[in-house]
């Protein structure tokens, strides 16, 4: 969200610095990402008007202009410019001799082929702000001459950039980060006032919203007698192109900024090229089969099912909430308009941007959330600009067409549970004071219960806790005290007959040369034919790539990808472990999870060295390292057959005449199928059968101590 410090400050001037006012925001949570000049500095620049223009003598593209700049003694210039739109009566920014222009360079009295010229008339790219245009810029027929440009043109003022949250939609628009500004600072709010609208003329449309919960309000009226060729005021210019947006005409340019005025998007129909016009329909609907739409960017859209679209008796004329269509835009020569403010629901408007490649401004605000009491209020505003603007135009009554409407219930927030959460003792006057700057609809009873209805732009507020949050975003994060949490610690009990941390059986992995792996838990479907019997995982619905679409059965296939990585990379000796989670299948549609750990040796049985002979990895080396893991339980293992290991070289583990793993060879079609030069040992145990251990039980010691002397005594009878 981009808008003018300039702008902000008309509604609500608090007396904050502007790096106060950073701050402040900042801290309230409203992130300022950046703050950027207008224009960067320069001076002696004045509103002047060309009085006359001759060409120059010795160049075809050098104009000798004669140029009130509002001396004191009514003098003209002689200026010699080269811009293609010089005319006489245009009124353009001055640089007069001795100004510093933002390049660097200096007006002085200079000759341009022999014809002396008193000071430069500037293009917006000579002065440090606008596009790169061929040309002089322009100014308005009113722009007073000899006034101080930078002062005519407000280029002293600075855009802010905001970095929003999604659950701040109410943030979007000017008047919400006044409104918020307001409560931060406790500072008076100037929202500006509207006057309801006469009808001027009868004519409306009638509308058909079919799809209620997706376009729970929808608003529209006509608009006769438009002049588009109207121009848009220069105040109304500076603050869309300060919030990022172009000016394209005055009917566009007005829904625009009361779009970021009030957060409401709306559209312009042509009225002339909806279907039948007056006789026909307006209608919301979900778009059918077959149906196609071109874009106001000029792309040719096919239309989805699942997209809401505005459309008249024949085809869909806009795509609701996103973009217009084109054939049916406000465009040169247009005279009568349908205005459209509607609220659409934000599951209705979300991912359709992500889906179709681009985004705009009025699905940004859509998907999350707009205030649908504002929708008829944007209507009326845009409708008053537009009368006010554009002499001769006549509005026509409002068409409402409501149906249910987000339901916002009171929420209670107890006073002990904020102070408990906030950890500072606040008084009930304290927060009705914070709830009155933040303009909440509440009362209070006198157990220090309040009873706050949410407003209709604050959607991310629907539990108590969200209140709390509030409260303390206002009172300031950085006056709540920083204090250590203070208890009582006492050591409990603990049962040798209890349960071992896996971090005690990585440390045992770890001493015995392992090193510790995390793969993901979703993996290639190949891997669980290979590696697993399961013919049929869990399949995810909405995988993140097509080899991670399952939910593995086994730790075994993220081990060998592990070696396959390290292979390749020179590595020869390799030995990993695993614990992690599997998912199984259980009865009907429900899944298990086992947590397991898991275990590979590639390579020498011990890094190369000169006291022992190289030899490779073999089934004892690794049967030793599961012994180390089970102890002091016993374990025995047991030949067995295994779909991944070398017939033969395989066998089971078992603790306590219960199955709960597996140990063995990597089958050499696995080995040649993977790309593995040499054999592969793993293992693959149920951590539930490791952890749970029955350690011995310590004894009593001996209240005598031990005698290490043998006396023998001879005595008589």
């Amino acid at each position: 969200m981009r808008f003018s410090e300039n702008w902000l400050r008309s509604l609500v001037n608090p007396p904050f610095s502007r790096d106060q006012l950073i701050h402040e925001l900042t801290m309230a949570g409203v992130e300022v990402e950046c703050v950027d000049e207008v224009a960067p500095a320069f001076d002696n620049v004045v509103v002047a008007e060309v009085i006359s223009i001759q060409k120059h003598p010795d160049a075809d593209r050098l104009t000798i202009c004669k140029v009130d700049a509002g001396l004191a003694d009514d003098t003209l210039l002689q200026i010699v410019c080269g811009a293609p739109n010089v005319s006489e009566g245009i009124k353009v920014p001055c640089a007069l001799v001795g100004a510093s222009l933002p390049s660097g360079l200096v007006i002085k009295q200079s000759k341009l082929r022999g014809i002396e010229s008193f000071g430069m008339l500037c293009s917006a790219q000579e002065l440090g702000f606008g596009e790169k245009k061929e040309g002089l810029l322009s100014l308005p027929a009113d722009a007073p001459v000899g006034m101080n440009f930078r002062d005519y043109y407000q280029l002293d003022d600075h855009i802010f950039s905001l970095k929003l949250t999604p659950n701040r939609a109410d943030c979007l628009s000017v008047n919400g980060i006044a409104r918020e500004v307001a409560a931060i600072s406790d500072t008076s709010l100037h929202i500006p006032e509207y006057n309801l609208v006469n009808d001027y003329c009868k004519d409306r449309l009638t509308v058909n919203v079919t799809e209620s919960e997706a376009c729970p309000l929808y608003c529209g009226r006509i608009i006769r007698n438009i002049t588009i060729e109207t121009p848009t005021p220069l105040w109304m210019i500076h603050r869309l192109e300060r919030s990022g947006i172009r000016t394209i005409n005055i009917v566009v340019d007005i829904l625009n900024y009361v779009m970021l005025e009030m957060g409401q998007p709306m559209h312009g129909f042509d009225l002339s090229k909806i279907s039948n016009q007056l006789s026909g329909k307006i209608i919301v609907r979900f778009a059918q089969p077959n149906e196609s739409l071109k874009l106001i960017n000029g792309e040719n859209l096919e239309l989805q099912s699942d997209m809401l679209v505005i459309a008249d008796i024949n085809r869909p004329v806009a795509l609701a909430g996103i973009m217009g269509g084109l054939e049916t835009s406000i465009q040169s020569g247009t005279m009568d308009v349908f205005l459209e403010s509607a609220y659409f629901s934000p599951h209705v408007i979300s991912g359709k941007s992500f889906k179709l490649g681009f985004n705009t401004d009025s699905a940004y605000r859509f998907e999350r959330g707009v205030d649908f009491a504002s929708t008829r209020k944007a209507l009326e505003r845009a409708t008053q600009l537009i009368l006010e603007l554009i002499n001769g135009a006549a509005a026509g009554p409002i068409t409402e067409v409501e149906g249910p409407l987000p339901q916002r219930n009171p929420v209670l927030v107890r006073l002990s549970k904020l102070q408990q959460i906030l950890g500072i003792d606040l008084s009930r006057s304290q927060v009705a004071s914070i709830l009155e700057r933040l303009r909440f609809n509440f009362s209070e009873d006198n157990k220090g219960i309040f009873h706050i209805s949410p407003p209709s732009y604050r959607f991310d507020l629907a539990i108590e806790v969200d209140f709390i949050e509030e409260i303390a975003r206002i009172y300031g994060y950085d006056r709540i005290p920083v204090n250590l949490p203070k208890t009582t610690v006492t050591m409990l009990p603990e049962s040798e007959l209890g349960m071992i941390s896996p971090s005690w059986l990585r440390n045992i992995l770890a001493l015995r040369d392992y090193q510790e792996v995390i793969n993901y838990a979703f993996v290639d479907p190949q891997w669980e034919l290979d590696f697993s019997k399961s013919c049929a995982p869990i399949t995810l619905k909405n995988p993140i790539a097509s080899q991670m679409s399952v939910m593995r059965t086994t730790l075994i296939g993220g081990l060998v990808a592990n070696l396959q990585f390290n292979i390749s990379r020179k590595q020869s000796r390799v030995r990993l472990f695993e614990i992690g989670c599997c998912f199984l299948r259980d009865i009907g549609d429900s899944y298990q999870q086992i947590e397991k750990i898991a275990g590979i040796c590639y390579g020498d049985a011990f890094e190369e060295q000169w006291g022992v002979a190289s030899r490779n990895i073999d089934y004892f080396d690794i049967k030793m390292d599961i012994e180390s893991l089970c102890l002091p339980q016993q374990v025995t293992f047991s030949e067995c057959e295994h779909h991944a290991f070398h017939s033969g070289k395989s066998a089971q583990i078992i603790i306590d005449n219960r199955v709960v793993g597996w140990v063995g060879e990597l089958h050499p079609r696995l080995q040649a199928q993977y790309d593995i030069p040499r054999p592969v040992i793993l293992f693959e145990l149920s951590l539930d059968s490791l952890i749970r251990k029955h350690l011995s039980s310590a004894k009593v010691l001996s209240k005598f101590p031990p005698v290490y002397r043998d006396i023998a005594i001879v005595i008589s009878e």
